[in-house]
């Protein structure tokens, strides 16, 4: 049932919903129109127990060989590549949640999309992991004080150019989100069991403009997660799981 779960400052219009499509910068490229061709539920979900603050600490201090699934995009703009970090925010609850958002529909990439807080490092940021915090401040107002950075996973590259290092935290309960309405048409939260279960991931592939793509979803309710995001959590997946 939609509204089961922590949402932050909803707008009517940034739900997935007949009426709203993410717009994509993509050629001919709808991703909600792109068939499923297949569902990973053949692959074991992260059970429970290693989903919890202390076991994720203790996965990103020794972390295992492993080998992520998804580095790279098919790149679609000619431009120079550009540095960028997002936070990967698991929020404490009882049952553990991703903190997402949905970017509004105005800006220039990648709108309309479910994305983790983040953008481009800043010459003033000391590394990623600043980068990171400082953005999420900026663009949900989430304060550092309630962040405790665990770890990173590997870069993932855009089509858009982007070289992107996912910062995994852990957030306390308690902080009050205040999303930048010029970045952010809305806030909220996917409980990450659900995000770590191939039984929830889907294939897709989609040849438009001269160019193949494959690529997962992980629709939530009302939400379409795809494309990087769903990269990089199944990225998250394939580290917890290894």
């Amino acid at each position: 049932m939609a509204g089961a779960y922590p949402t932050h400052s909803a707008t009517p219009d940034s739900r997935y919903n007949p009426t709203y499509m993410p717009t994509s910068k993509l050629p001919q490229f709808d991703p909600l129109k792109v068939p499923v061709l297949a569902v990973d539920d053949h692959l074991p979900s992260v059970g429970l127990m290693a989903l919890q603050p202390q076991a994720l600490r203790e996965r990103f201090s020794m972390p295992p060989a492993w080998q992520p699934e998804f580095r790279e995009e098919p790149p679609y703009a000619e431009r120079q590549t550009k540095h960028a970090a997002v936070l990967v925010p698991i929020v404490m609850r009882d049952v553990p949640m991703v903190l997402l958002t949905q970017r509004t529909a105005h800006l220039s990439t990648h709108s309309g999309q479910i994305a983790f807080p983040g953008g481009k490092v800043d010459e003033t940021d000391a590394d990623v992991s600043a980068t990171a915090l400082r953005e999420a401040e900026e663009e949900v107002g989430l304060h550092r004080r309630y962040v405790e950075v665990i770890g990173n996973l590997p870069v993932y590259t855009t089509g858009s150019a982007f070289v992107i290092t996912p910062v995994v935290a852990l957030l306390t309960p308690g902080f009050v989100i205040t999303p930048n309405a010029n970045e952010v048409a809305d806030v909220f939260e996917v409980p990450l069991a659900f995000l770590m279960n191939p039984a929830n991931h889907r294939r897709h592939v989609v040849e438009a403009g001269g160019f193949k793509r494959e690529w997962l979803s992980m629709p939530f309710e009302e939400r379409f997660i795809w494309g990087a995001t769903a990269g990089m959590l199944r990225n998250l997946y394939r580290f917890l799981s290894a």
